[in-house]
């Protein structure tokens, strides 16, 4: 896989003031760290979305800052946008010491074809849509990657457990969550409609075997 690289330089606009940074093609960042003081940056707006495209929360990024000596390593952990223009407000970084585990959450992708769905009135229902690992940083997955195809039939799941990762990764989410199942969504409608017929039969049943009702004024 491509190293990501990414150019920044110190900033000195803070606060309210950033604003003026945006309306330049400039973005705000911050870098932060287990044992580093935090450093305010800022990098030009096009190619940091193209690396937040890239990388998201956990790629490894190379981040090379003007008047260092040496490039750091660093994860996206916040990426902050417009609500409704989308726009990149502020990121920020990451340092890790690539000797040093990091707990982070990694997104599920669903791949390949489950012919359990072929069938009609059959569904796929969705359990945990990420894992929560440990593992040294460049051992970090862009993404976990479920194939469906063992499931063949109704009721099949997969769960965490059936996950296969490198032995170097720990997983902290519970092994015994389903990631996917396959449900027959027809047939729980049917057995609704059917008990359904039944509570209206007894009821019918238990309306006819009542005493019927005496007309007023109607003697003994």
């Amino acid at each position: 896989m491509t190293d990501l690289a990414l150019q920044a330089t110190k900033r000195n606009v803070l606060g309210k003031k950033t604003r003026f940074l945006r309306r330049q093609g400039i973005t705000p960042a911050h870098l932060f760290g287990h044992g580093i003081e935090s450093l305010p940056l800022q990098c030009d707006t096009a190619t940091l979305k193209r690396i937040v495209a890239r990388a998201g929360t956990t790629r490894l990024v190379t981040l090379e800052i003007e008047g260092d000596q040496q490039p750091r390593k660093v994860f996206m952990r916040e990426i902050q946008s417009d609500a409704t223009s989308g726009a990149l407000l502020h990121v920020d970084l990451y340092q890790v010491r690539l000797k040093e585990r990091i707990k982070v959450d990694v997104p599920i992708v669903l791949v390949g074809e489950a012919r359990a769905l072929r069938g009609k009135g059959r569904s796929l229902i969705h359990g945990v849509t990420s894992l929560s690992i440990e593992c040294l940083p460049d051992k970090v997955p862009p993404q976990i990657e479920v194939d469906l195809s063992p499931l063949t039939d109704v009721d099949q799941a997969i769960h965490v457990s059936d996950i296969v990762l490198d032995p170097d990764i720990t997983v902290f989410t519970d092994r015994e969550q389903p990631v996917v199942k396959v449900i027959e969504v027809r047939a729980e409608k049917e057995e609704a409609v059917v008990a359904e017929a039944v509570v209206e039969e007894v009821k019918a049943e238990a309306e006819a075997e009542a005493p019927a009702a005496e007309a007023p004024g109607q003697k003994q």
